[in-house]
């Protein structure tokens, strides 16, 4: 006879059906995530290697411009040696801008060295002026070696007097392997979270890595150093000089060719992944736990019926077997309540999954969505043909926060700003930190005065605040509207973005709106 009854049968399938549900929802569930989470960390990745470079960018015309200034005060007084000497030490300790400062003849010779060296100047010829003679013009040099065996890239500044005629340049070198204003400026960025960054020049060649092993070393030819070749900025999923699979965001730095690479290695990224997965699997636990005692107890409710059914159906007496099968027809009902106790499970797993893909659009530090669950709602309003206005801010003057206070100040202001902008934003307002120390409000069913308003109302409310730093701070902001300025949503974006930058150039702690 079968030994396996209706009990047993209803007890093991529900609780296989239960565990198949379950590892599925948890293993698809982590699938999504992975995927939204290298998404967003190449995106990530791209912001910061754009903003290094144009960092970088902003440094090296800079650098540029007090060349040009030293080297039109000096053309005219190239017969005073003094005069020649303390210029050039001012342009070196002044600023703090380059290792050292030179003065070339015509014929390539060294005129002046700051620090002063008289060994050096010693009629020599200056190591890396073929491409700056052979050129004549202002110009970031290719990585070379001295003749004391220091790996430098030089700035150049050419001179000519007023017919014309070429009497040489001025140089600033910065040392490579040696502490520089290149290694402060691109050093005090570096990731403690797994992350790093390098800089590399035209030619392949590394100009800044976080290990100074890799400084001077020539990268092999691949899809980012083609792109940075070609001026384009991105991200990518590759292998990196060390051989492990990363996630790249690059820029190029225009004018220099130069190119930043910002990564953070796949399997760091994947870390935290890992640890929310069984952090939910620890709460999923009991609850599974428990409902497979329920499905016991109700296997054994609905499989007591038909064993009285079997033992009816050996009853004499008709009567009561007839009476004991109107009874069995209770067990659709049985069944229902079976299926409502596994829905009930997997609803508990649902609601789970779904804190997850919450977790995903929700910016950890203040609370605000980030930028993927901001372009959810674009998406929709774009959908629904629904007007909307957008506010984009930045925090004036940022750095010196987390400079002067710490990053915890930093990030305490960030916070008071989230704060600020939900008191003056209505509930039907999507609230945004699209990264750093820039927001965004996406305000539907308004006007661009409106959104105007809005956003001087929070520039005064910021700038008249004490912030968790011990100290106000202004915000410049960029206003936009869709479709009145343009109808793209991305356009929109676009624009928005231009009218901050440009009430950055304004003087910030202003509001611009886009035209349109």
């Amino acid at each position: 006879m079968p030994t396996l009854d209706l009990r047993r049968l209803i007890l093991l399938l529900s609780i296989c059906a239960t565990l198949l549900v379950q590892g599925f929802l948890l293993y698809s569930g982590y699938q999504l995530q992975r995927r939204l989470l290298i998404e967003q960390t190449l995106e990530t990745n791209r912001i910061y290697a754009v903003k290094l470079a144009e960092l970088a960018e902003d440094f090296l015309y800079s650098s540029q411009q007090r060349l040009t200034y030293s080297a039109n005060l000096l053309r005219s007084r190239l017969d005073d040696p003094a005069f020649i000497d303390a210029e050039l030490e001012r342009l070196r300790v002044q600023l703090d801008t380059f290792n050292s400062v030179y003065l070339v003849n015509a014929d390539g010779r060294l005129r002046a060295f700051s620090p002063h060296d008289p060994q050096r100047i010693a009629d020599r010829i200056s190591a890396g002026s073929e491409e700056i003679l052979l050129r004549r013009e202002p110009l970031v040099s290719r990585p070379f070696i001295t003749a004391r065996g220091r790996l430098v890239v030089a700035l150049a500044q050419p001179l000519f007097d007023d017919q014309g005629t070429f009497l040489g340049y001025l140089g600033g070198s910065i040392y490579l392997r040696e502490p520089s204003v290149l290694n402060k400026l691109l050093g005090e960025h570096y990731h403690r979270d797994g992350s790093y960054l390098y800089a590399f020049s035209p030619d392949r060649h590394v100009l800044y890595h976080d290990d100074p092993h890799w400084i001077g070393q020539q990268l092999d030819e691949s899809e980012i150093t083609q792109a940075v070749r070609e001026g384009r900025s991105g991200s990518l999923r590759l292998l990196s000089e060390k051989g492990e699979e990363v996630l790249a965001g690059y820029a190029t730095v225009q004018g220099a060719g130069w190119g930043v690479v910002t990564q953070r290695p796949l399997q760091v990224t994947l870390a935290e992944l890992k640890s929310l997965a069984w952090e939910v699997a620890g709460f999923v636990t009991p609850v599974l736990l428990v409902t497979m005692l329920v499905i016991w107890w109700l296997s054994w409710i609905i499989s007591r019926p038909l064993r009285q059914l079997a033992r009816s159906v050996q009853q004499p007496d008709g009567l009561l077997a007839a009476q004991e099968v109107r009874k069995v027809r209770s067990w659709y009902y049985e069944a229902a309540q079976l299926k409502r106790s596994i829905l009930a499970g997997l609803e508990l797993l649902n609601r789970k999954i779904g804190k997850l893909n919450l977790d995903s659009i929700t910016d950890p530090l203040t609370g605000l969505v980030n930028r993927r669950g901001a372009q959810l709602s674009l998406e929709e309003w774009e959908n629904d043909a629904r007007p909307f206005a957008v506010v984009l801010m930045d925090i004036d003057h940022f750095k010196q926060v987390n400079d002067q206070f710490g990053h915890d100040a930093g990030d305490r202001t960030l916070q008071f700003l989230a704060s600020q902008m939900r008191k003056v934003a209505r509930a039907s307002d999507v609230l945004c930190r699209s990264g750093g120390e820039e927001f965004m409000m996406l305000l539907p069913d308004t006007e661009l005065e409106d959104a105007a308003r809005v956003a001087e109302r929070l520039r005064r409310l910021m700038e008249e605040s004490v912030t968790t730093a011990g100290r106000p701070v202004t915000l410049s902001f960029g206003v936009a509207h869709y479709p009145q300025t343009n109808s793209f949503p991305e356009k929109v974006l676009k624009a928005a973005d231009e009218a901050l930058y440009r009430a950055k150039e304004q003087g910030r702690n202003r509001v611009e709106l886009a035209p349109g």
